[in-house]
């Protein structure tokens, strides 16, 4: 194959213009190609934008459908919300009326406050009775027995106490707000009202000798209405209360 190629007549060269016009020939081509393929990007990357632009257009419909539904659901529950606040009003109006029409006996409240003493004392292991006496809305239970110190404590306090739990398990628990309960164990009512009546009278005196007024200790309600009682019957002496709870006491002033 050699030889025969050497044998065969060159052809000509062509001038230099024409190969650079060749080349420029290919270099157009080229270009073309480019520019075709930049158009192909273009139109895609147009392709792309426009499916960008939908998609974003359908996520922004779906967030204004979203807002719309959220705020149809808002004012619907703004639109119930008053309806049920009325239901529940509704509702304590008529629990308030049962409770105001159910007719709870003093003696109903007596029993319920007996069994709860006779279940504390039990408790603290005492040997207790328990008594009741109804006087219309006055309700006196009274427990006797021994060994009842640990429920009157120093000063009572225990036993006051015992008192406010027994009227939670019979007054409130059965709904009764007219009746009066006193609880008395031991006989401590009775010994502390005698005491401090006496103690009364001795700084009624003693107001009344000097002219000058004289405060107490701090007492609990039921015992400063023993010593209010207590300076009514005495002339030239008036008493009244005085600061807040617990430090609340009686003042004895010459009249």
């Amino acid at each position: 194959e050699a030889r025969v190629r050497a044998r065969v007549k060159p052809t000509q060269v062509r001038p230099k213009q024409d190969r650079r016009d060749r080349r420029r020939g290919s270099k157009s081509k080229r270009s073309s190609g480019r520019d075709r393929s930049d158009q192909r990007s273009g139109d895609n990357r147009g392709d792309d934008a426009a499916v960008t632009a939908d998609v974003s257009a359908s996520s922004n419909d779906q967030q204004q459908q979203r807002s719309q539904d959220q705020s149809r659901s808002s004012s619907n529950g703004q639109g119930r919300r008053p309806k049920k606040q009325r239901t529940q009003k509704e509702q304590l109006a008529m629990e308030h009326d049962e409770t105001n029409e159910s007719d709870v006996s003093p003696t109903e409240v007596g029993d319920a406050a007996v069994a709860f003493m006779n279940g504390l004392a039990a408790a603290f292991g005492a040997d207790a009775t328990t008594d009741v006496e109804i006087d219309g809305t006055e309700i006196d239970v009274r427990v006797s027995g021994e060994g009842l110190g640990l429920l009157v404590g120093p000063g009572g306090r225990t036993l006051t106490a015992v008192e406010d739990l027994a009227r939670v398990s019979s007054q409130r628990r059965l709904g009764d707000h007219e009746t009066r309960l006193r609880i008395d164990v031991g006989g401590y009512r009775e010994k502390r009202k005698a005491a401090l009546e006496k103690f009364a009278m001795a700084v009624a005196g003693q107001v009344i000798e000097a002219g000058a007024t004289k405060a107490l200790e701090p007492m609990s309600s039921a015992d400063r209405k023993v010593v209010h009682d207590a300076i009514t019957d005495i002339d030239g002496v008036t008493s009244r209360s005085e600061g807040d709870e617990p430090n609340r006491r009686v003042v004895i002033s010459p009249a």
